[in-house]
């Protein structure tokens, strides 16, 4: 049996990932700063929680972090810890960098220290290319991260690397694209749309309100997104790959659709408001996941309008 450390297991891809690796046997430990008093209602959303044994670790503290690795001797370690809300992130920049690229630097660290045959996978993010202008990024696309949080990823990405070259070990980068379901919290921008919506063809709501509608994405579904972080670490060579469905939508168009789907006319219910808006923003990103469909075998099979009308199926059936 294979032991499986997940750092940040509370969350949306935590929890999917939990549930991926159980159903294939490994045995798996997950991590908060405090498992007493943090929610794992994502966990019992999907009948997991039982199946994880829970650690409490500081990712702030590299005592911490070598004490979880080094007393559970895993086989994998997955980082999907640390700040998620790009918006949050210019609030809170220190903060955002702090629990993505330190964080990072003390996980890799560690491994590096204690000299396990461990395999390391680290959360990446397409927030790192910023405005690709119409070109579909690739893994060697450079970086032109427009926010704290993008800057801080990058971060964490050149540090893997570093230590990669440096010190030869398994560690790679998922660049994962946009990916929803519904356990993503009503501060992401796709719950919130889908929240709203439903509140609104119930009568509870009147109106949406909303940032900048023009930003284009690729929106693919977060449980089959986990697959592609466990196939990196299960490949001969350690390699980073991008993570996406290869079609980006503009943010109008997935509330089109939302809306659609429930037989409303969007532009009835949402009102942009400017004060919603990002300092910086990327206005278009596009995606060629191409590698990881060629030396993974991993393509996304749902996509954005997929997304759209699984969200609000969910959201509909479960209030």
């Amino acid at each position: 049996m294979k032991t499986a450390l997940i750092f940040g297991v509370s969350g949306q891809d935590g929890a999917y990932l939990s549930q991926f690796l159980l159903n294939k046997g490994y045995r798996v430990i997950g991590t908060s700063r405090d498992v007493h008093s943090a929610s794992f209602k994502n966990l019992d959303a999907l009948g997991i929680r039982d199946n994880i044994q829970l650690l409490s670790v500081s990712l702030y503290e590299f005592r911490s972090v070598l004490q979880a690795i080094n007393s559970t001797k895993p086989d994998e370690i997955y980082n999907l810890a640390g700040q998620t809300s790009v918006r949050l992130s210019f609030d809170q920049p220190v903060e955002a960098f702090e629990s993505i690229s330190i964080a990072n630097l003390n996980i890799l660290e560690a491994i590096r220290f204690l000299k396990i045959p461990t395999r390391y996978y680290n959360a990446g993010s397409s927030e790192c290319f910023g405005n690709t202008n119409g070109k579909a990024a690739t893994e060697d696309l450079p970086f032109h991260p427009r926010s704290p949080y993008a800057t801080a990823k990058a971060a964490a990405f050149w540090q893997l690397a570093n230590y990669r070259e440096a010190y030869h070990l398994f560690a790679c980068s998922g660049i994962l694209f946009n990916h929803e379901s519904p356990l993503r919290p009503d501060h992401f921008v796709t719950q919130k749309i889908v929240s709203g919506a439903c509140r609104i063809n119930k009568g509870q709501q009147k109106l949406l309100n909303l940032g900048n509608i023009s930003v284009e994405r690729d929106w693919g579904w977060a449980p089959e997104y986990v697959e592609s972080m466990w196939l990196m670490l299960q490949q001969q060579n350690c390699e980073d790959f991008l993570i996406a469905t290869g079609e980006s939508n503009t943010l109008e168009s997935f509330i089109e659709a939302v809306f659609s789907y429930m037989n409303m006319d969007w532009r009835d219910h949402v009102k942009c408001d400017q004060t919603l808006w990002r300092p910086t923003d990327i206005n278009s990103i596009r995606a060629n996941p191409s590698k990881a469909e060629l030396q993974l075998g991993w393509k996304a099979k749902y996509k954005m309008k997929d997304v759209a009308q699984m969200m609000v199926e969910h959201e509909l059936s479960s209030k």
